[in-house]
């Protein structure tokens, strides 16, 4: 069987430029486990235009949120399942200095789009917010599981649910041979799997570790709450609580000190208590070491690309550079330089 793409993984990264390839008019086909996607369905789904401890604008946030609710509205309408929740988020300020700051913010041109209001006293008796905080806009979270699993059903022609095999991939004259498939050219959207890869195992992929938690508790505001750790509300009183971020405990389980952890920052953000712990899931994502995700062709294999690293961010970028990936590879249009591989072939 002769294909243009064979995309390697289907968790977010795999699934979205998957999606752009087909409605381009290619021929793909996904080799993928369903179960190993653990980093795409256990993240938390959010997206938000200021992030971080100091709450800055995320880095290309007036790129890549443009495209956010277009793609995955998209998404929504081509597989008839509703997935994207479009929500405020309410960061709350830790000192008055911080209001002071967010004040000059919200005559700052750039910061129009996503300050829906800054407020000066607190928004609920329930909430630790005395500075009050600054609600966004532009922001949401977005239900993974039912996108990977609503688009798995999509690609069901396309998908081969199984392990891949890298020994079985090899190059002929003129093209990559896989069991039966002959491919024009392979793009490795596997997440951590691709540091394993012999072609891809120089980039510096730098794994991170994160655990959340979904618990039951009183307090039901129509509104994200993210200071410390974001708590999502799911419905029923269920609410989506974390993340942890370590570099170091890279174990799959989950842990007692991430979870006390979880609940210690809650406690700091909420004042009323937890009822009952749902769950506690954890997943490694493929961060890098710059925090910027990983784009192009390998430096010396003809039609060999990773489109990768996307680490916790992968619902606000994803959209975005898997645009830019689709062009790239169909178009030979430049990939920006901050994600192009490129960056790392002097360290080959």
């Amino acid at each position: 069987m002769e294909i243009d793409f064979l995309l390697i993984g289907q968790g977010l990264a795999g699934t979205a430029l998957a999606y752009r390839l087909k409605q381009a008019g290619k021929k793909i086909k996904i080799i993928d486990q369903p179960e190993a996607n653990n980093s795409s369905r256990v993240a938390a789904g959010l997206f938000n235009p200021v992030t971080g401890r100091k709450m800055v604008k995320t880095w290309k946030a007036d790129s890549l949120f443009p495209v956010i609710k277009t793609f995955y509205r998209e998404l929504e309408t081509l597989t008839g399942q509703n997935f994207l929740t479009e929500k405020a988020i309410y960061r709350p300020f830790l000192s008055v200095e911080e209001q002071n700051e967010w004040m000059g913010h919200s005559a700052d041109p750039g910061f129009e789009a996503y300050l829906e209001r800054i407020y000066s006293k607190s928004q609920s008796e329930f909430l630790k917010d005395p500075h009050g905080g600054v609600m966004l806009r532009n922001s949401g979270w977005l239900n993974i599981n039912n996108l990977l699993d609503a688009m798995t059903s999509y690609f069901k022609e396309e998908l081969i649910a199984e392990r891949f095999d890298e020994s079985l991939l090899r190059r002929d004259e003129n093209y990559w041979s896989y069991k039966e498939l002959k491919v024009d050219a392979v793009v490795y959207c596997n997440g951590l799997g691709a540091m394993n890869s012999r072609f891809f195992n120089f980039l510096p992929f730098a794994p991170v570790k994160g655990e959340i938690l979904e618990v039951k508790q009183n307090f039901t505001p129509d509104y994200v709450v993210n200071r410390g750790v974001f708590r999502v509300h799911l419905g029923d009183g269920v609410h989506r609580v974390g993340s942890t971020y370590t570099k170091h405990d890279l174990d799959v389980g989950a842990t007692i000190t991430a979870k006390n952890e979880i609940l210690d920052r809650l406690t700091d953000l909420v004042k009323l208590p937890v009822e009952e712990i749902l769950s506690h899931k954890t997943g490694i994502r493929p961060a890098t070491r710059d925090r910027k995700p990983f784009l192009g062709k390998h430096p010396t294999e003809v039609g060999v690309y990773i489109f990768n690293g996307f680490g916790a961010k992968g619902v606000s970028l994803v959209p975005y550079f898997s645009e830019q990936m689709t062009s790239y590879l169909l178009n030979e249009k430049a990939i920006d330089p901050e994600v192009d591989i490129a960056r790392y072939f002097n360290y080959i």
